[in-house]
């Protein structure tokens, strides 16, 4: 078969080609070029937010990820670029606690770009504005409603709702695999993962995984440098048992009732073995109920997603709003939440698929779906990281009752590192914002002045600070 010969000049092509090599030659070229940001075929560019006031100020993207084929599992994230340098900037997972919390939580109340007026509700949709303290402004970060049923992640089949925190872990470390692999942009950025509360136990199993397929040469090959867990649980008993002397240092409990609970039950307060354990032990949480127990300085309020039907036996119909706390308590920006994301024009901007949730709730109980307690400690996979040499941030509100930073520091002194900057006050604008120490092995924890049990909420200004300096490798 005779070719028409054409002369095409592109690159190195600059000979005359049959026209079979002129398409092979363009494809070649084709590859060579820098290519755009791509986009799973589920995904939604966001440049409006009902209740903002004009286009948002920030690249943000919504989208779903499959993570597993048989029960049609898809996890829902929002994803916002980094308003400093995205090209280098570090790219963050973030997850919120619960488990069963929406990625919402951080996305609007701890570390995101965009917060709520806070006013009464009239009717209307809340409005949001810019945060002056997200940490988007020197990473971006990947808000994933994780585990399957919080916020807006789905399962087409009731079964995939059947998870705890193995498989969820697992389910996340596939979601990063697929996303990565749509956005091969920021497979070169430094990548961490981090959360908060119940997150906390599971960040360090998800990081062990993705270092085990690193080191595997799974592609993928995502470049994990550390982790940040804030007040974080374990799953340990050191987070129950530390409690009762946390609560002793700050006069909730008395010299007596410390002394009789030392005694008798011999530092094993979360499962008591004898009759006099019990009842100090018994005694002592009817005084500690007398407090907030995620900000002991706080007022006792009653969450956004608490019913109007309280009691176990009363049902509530779907549709129902959740009850409307005090104004005054903090609690009332989460009651908003609640009217803005169950709105049609909030769902249809961040790409909902219709149909796929009945009732957006930002925290599920753990009566509304099931769920596995299957990992029973984490702290073997924070020595296991740290020894690897990851960079870890470990952080803790020091108003909270419960995750205690007490807890949280004497599994960390478990590990017997050696002190490389020994514990002092870390500063923000001349004050003292909290205290810290770092060990051999990138591993540092501080301590929020003032901070609740998710710490960002209350000091975000702190927090940012802490966040800023330990994200570009200086000390706090």
């Amino acid at each position: 078969m005779a070719f028409k010969l054409l002369w095409i000049h592109a690159g190195h092509c600059h000979l005359p080609l049959p026209l079979h090599l002129i398409v092979a030659c363009l494809l070649l070229l084709l590859l060579l070029l820098p290519l755009p940001l791509s986009r799973s075929a589920s995904s939604t560019v966001v440049t409006h937010l009902p209740g903002f006031d004009g286009p948002l100020p920030f690249y943000m993207e919504t989208g779903y990820v499959g993570v597993e084929e048989e029960t049609g599992t898809e996890l829902f994230y929002y994803f916002v670029e980094s308003e400093r340098s995205p090209r280098t900037d570090a790219v963050i997972l973030w997850l919120s606690g619960g488990p069963r919390c929406s990625a919402f939580n951080g996305l609007v109340y701890e570390i995101g770009p965009v917060q709520f007026v806070v006013k009464p509700y009239d009717g209307t949709l809340p409005q949001l504005v810019c945060s002056p303290n997200s940490w988007t402004q020197m990473a971006s970060i990947l808000f994933v409603d994780s585990p399957v049923g919080s916020g807006f992640s789905y399962a087409p089949d009731p079964k995939g709702y059947d998870i705890g925190d193995i498989s969820s872990s697992m389910q996340v470390v596939t979601f990063l695999r697929k996303w990565f692999d749509d956005h091969p942009r920021y497979l070169l950025n430094p990548f961490y993962i981090g959360g908060d509360s119940y997150a906390g136990k599971v960040v360090p199993l998800i990081a062990q995984y993705i270092s085990e397929g690193t080191e595997g040469m799974q592609h993928p090959l995502i470049n994990l440098k550390g982790y940040l867990v804030g007040n974080p649980l374990t799953g340990d008993k050191i987070d129950d048992n530390s409690r009762i002397p946390y609560a002793h240092s700050f006069g909730i409990i008395s010299n007596q009732l410390y002394e009789a609970a030392v005694k008798n039950c011999k530092g094993d307060y979360a499962s008591p073995t004898n009759k006099l354990c019990a009842d100090v032990v018994r005694t002592i949480n009817n005084l500690t109920s007398e407090v907030s127990s995620s900000n002991i300085l706080g007022a006792i309020c009653p969450g956004d997603d608490i019913r109007r039907k309280s009691r176990p036996e009363e049902h509530y119909w779907l549709g129902d709003p959740p009850e409307e706390p005090p104004f005054s308590c903090f609690t009332y920006r989460l009651y908003l939440s609640y009217f803005w994301a169950n709105n049609n024009a909030t769902q249809a901007a961040l790409g909902i698929k219709e149909g796929t949730v009945t009732e957006w709730i930002r925290c599920k109980r753990y009566a509304d779906l099931p769920y596995a307690f299957d990992l029973p400690s984490s702290i073997k996979y924070h020595f296991n990281l740290t020894s690897r040499g990851y960079r870890a941030l470990v952080y803790s509100g020091d108003h909270d009752l419960i995750i205690p930073f007490s807890g949280t520091h004497a599994w960390i002194r478990s590990f017997n590192l050696s002190i490389v900057d020994d514990w002092r006050a870390w500063h923000l604008d001349g004050q003292a914002a909290g205290f810290t120490i770092t060990y051999t092995n990138n591993l540092t924890f501080a301590t929020i002045k003032g901070g609740w049990h998710a710490a960002p909420e209350n000091r975000p200004e702190q927090c940012f600070a802490m966040a800023k300096r330990w994200l570009d490798n200086m000390p706090l």
